[in-house]
């Protein structure tokens, strides 16, 4: 037992430099890392002022569930838009109209074919026939841009002058 507590004395210089060094190396990383913390800590403070919010999490939460209300109305308004493309598309917005006289040996161009159509030429051709003595009006449907009925050439003109317009 004396042997070894000789060794231990003969190398205990050793042993005590080793354990400084290391106590030295640990207080260097100590005071780097309590550096690096007050400087985060300084960033965190300068991101937190202002907000209203103690900490983070809050901040995160809260913005998490105004993102939510931000996605749900954006959705609502998406269908909403795409309910009103599909209405705009249905609406009756080509318009042509052609004056003409219908009867030549008497009257002037007061009559006409007006048609009225959507994007898809669906609508509607009406043609008023006037003469001194009477008035005709005639309505008939399109589909396409075409009609079940037979069409006159003032009211395929007027057909083409609203696909023109459209």
């Amino acid at each position: 037992m004396s042997d070894l507590n000789s060794l231990i004395m003969e190398q205990l210089q050793w042993f005590i430099g080793g354990v400084i060094f290391l106590i030295l190396i640990l207080l260097v990383m100590v005071l780097t890392q309590g550096a690096k913390l007050r400087k985060m800590r300084r960033k965190y403070d300068l991101m937190m002022a202002g907000s209203g919010v103690e900490n983070l999490e809050t901040l995160l939460i809260d913005l998490k569930v105004q993102m939510d209300s931000v996605e749900d109305e954006q959705e609502e308004q998406r269908k909403s838009l795409e309910i009103l493309i599909t209405k705009l598309q249905q609406v009756k917005g080509q318009v042509g109209i052609k004056r003409y006289n219908a009867f030549s040996d008497q009257g002037s161009d007061l009559s006409f074919s007006l048609a009225i159509m959507d994007e898809k030429k669906n609508g509607v051709v009406i043609s008023a026939l006037y003469s001194r003595d009477s008035s005709y009006v005639y309505a008939k449907p399109l589909a396409a841009g075409e009609s079940t009925y037979a069409l006159s050439p003032e009211e395929v003109e007027a057909i083409s002058l609203a696909v023109q317009q459209g």
